[in-house]
């Protein structure tokens, strides 16, 4: 095959049109300089407000391409939430700082914490989820995702404050809900029973109600799956149905310790 015909080959088959990487690194610069306006002390608001409307609209010229569906008058919508948000993640950050005994002050756990990182992102992709604004929220998910190894889908709703230590390893899916004052260690899952197309727009990720401490490497699938308020979650545990409020659920493995020099 000569060098023209792998070119027309490669042409024939790019068959998406709207199918632009641009969108993904426009969308990574959106959410840093988003990140850098609500938090950055150096970073003036105004002047960043303006930039951000500008980027907005960019983007929105970019992922709006059905005509039916013009998405430009998202930003001003979205705009009044920040304070909101900017809120929300207030309190997140102080209840981190004020709980973990390794935190040395709120400047810490903004600046080098991931699992705060992915909770701030996730609340600012959480709104332009809900307004229908199309792939931006799930790009903004994935540069979480891809920096801090944790995998919060846009949809999933999030009381507030949540933590996340240490971060690594977590899955919550699209329709997760999770109440307030929620604890979750590494290697949690929030997820489905089983993947199908055909369980779109269906309740497929547990709730978790308020006061809910869920330890490393837990499992807890499906949409009909409730943990109970004020109940602790050990690590380990695969649990596919629910528990009532106050529960205690730990997984015991037989653990074997022999001496090797006998």
């Amino acid at each position: 095959m000569s060098t023209n015909d792998v070119i027309e080959s490669i042409k024939n088959q790019k068959r998406l049109p709207n199918l632009k990487f641009s969108i993904r690194e426009k969308t990574e610069a959106f959410t840093k300089n988003l990140f850098y306006t609500l938090f950055d002390a150096e970073t003036p608001v105004d002047k960043n407000i303006d930039q951000l409307g500008k980027d907005f609209q960019e983007l929105a010229n970019l992922v709006c391409w059905e005509p039916e569906k013009p998405c430009e008058d998202i930003w001003q919508q979205y705009l009044e939430e920040l304070p909101g948000i900017l809120e929300k993640l207030n309190k997140d950050a102080n209840t981190i700082a004020g709980n973990d005994p390794a935190a040395n002050s709120i400047e810490e756990v903004i600046l080098s914490y991931p699992g705060f990182f992915a909770i701030a992102i996730h609340r600012f992709c959480h709104a332009f989820y809900n307004f229908g604004l199309p792939l931006v929220p799930r790009l903004m998910a994935e540069s979480a995702h891809s920096l801090t190894g944790t995998d919060i889908h846009p949809g999933a709703k999030i009381g507030t404050p949540f933590f996340i230590d240490h971060a690594t390893g977590v899955v919550i899916g699209e329709t997760a809900v999770i109440e307030n004052n929620v604890k979750i260690y590494q290697g949690v899952t929030l997820g489905a029973l089983y993947v199908d197309r055909n369980l779109k727009n269906l309740k497929r990720h547990p709730t978790i109600a308020e006061n809910v401490t869920i330890y490393a490497n837990a499992s807890i699938l499906g949409g009909e799956t409730h943990i109970g308020a004020n109940s602790i979650i050990g690590g380990n545990v695969w649990l596919t149905s629910s528990v009532p409020k106050n529960s205690m659920v730990s997984h015991t493995p037989q653990i074997n310790i022999k001496n090797t020099t006998e």
